[in-house]
């Protein structure tokens, strides 16, 4: 996505684009680019009648990239863009959102395991909603921040949304047709396209507020991947299964 959206943004949509926003409109794409899924990988497995320990495995891995490879990425591709960005900044965003809450949960897990396996379930049980409602919390407030921008800015949310859909379509057709060159089961196929092709947008949507501020051309662009990404998320996921048929037709070990 980060390739793609220099491209367009640079070549393509730059004389439609204000230009002092460019340098900002590329950094939102790469923080989006850098930023591998987690929580949603887990819903559109799911959908996908995905393999649930193949998925918990992909879901550690991207976990791991965040927390080692995430401010390096966007450093590197941010440095290879001519924008400069603070290495503290970066590295605060990976602790703040990402190591912390993981040592937090785990340690929250223990405890309540210590109390017996009842008492993890009864608070996962209790834990759902209020996850729910934060999540949608979470997009209110990030659509209220940029509401005005996405209303007044139809055309530059339009050119935005082409690199990122793109980039969805494309390492989602890739890893199917990969998976399905190679042998792989339909219910690994599935979850693995869907992951490579998902971001962990909450993540890129802080890191471009903390780098960039509220009302830059990054957060914009981070949000309209929010915007898009579940909606294309989810034609991917119909694909996915209509083509079950084609897909073990043609998958030999």
């Amino acid at each position: 996505m980060a390739l793609l959206g220099w491209i367009f943004i640079r070549h393509f949509f730059a004389p439609y684009l204000p230009a002092e926003q460019l340098d900002s409109y590329i950094a939102g794409l790469v923080l989006l680019a850098a930023a591998p899924c987690t929580a949603m990988v887990f819903v559109w497995s799911r959908l996908v009648n995905g393999e649930p320990l193949f998925t918990l495995s992909q879901v550690a891995l991207n976990d791991a990239i965040m927390v080692f490879a995430f401010a390096p990425l966007v450093a590197l591709l941010l440095g290879i863009s001519s924008i400069v960005v603070p290495w503290d900044t970066l590295l605060v965003s990976v602790v703040l959102y990402i190591v912390l809450p993981v040592l937090l949960s785990q340690v929250w897990r223990k405890l309540l395991l210590a109390r017996g396996e009842d008492a993890l379930q009864r608070t996962l049980a209790t834990l759902h909603p209020v996850s729910i409602s934060a999540l949608l919390l979470t997009l209110v407030l990030l659509f209220a921040f940029q509401g005005k921008a996405i209303v007044e800015q139809p055309l530059i949310i339009a050119m935005l949304a082409v690199p990122i859909t793109i980039q969805v379509y494309f390492t989602s057709g890739l890893a199917y047709w990969l998976n399905r060159r190679v042998g792989e089961a339909h219910c690994v196929a599935g979850p693995s396209a869907l992951i490579g092709a998902s971001n962990f947008f909450e993540l890129a949507v802080a890191a471009a507020i903390s780098l960039f501020g509220f009302e830059s051309g990054a957060a914009l662009a981070t949000v309209v991947g929010v915007l898009i990404e579940v909606p294309v998320m989810l034609s991917v996921v119909y694909l996915v299964k209509r083509s079950k048929g084609w897909y073990e037709a043609g998958a030999t070990r």
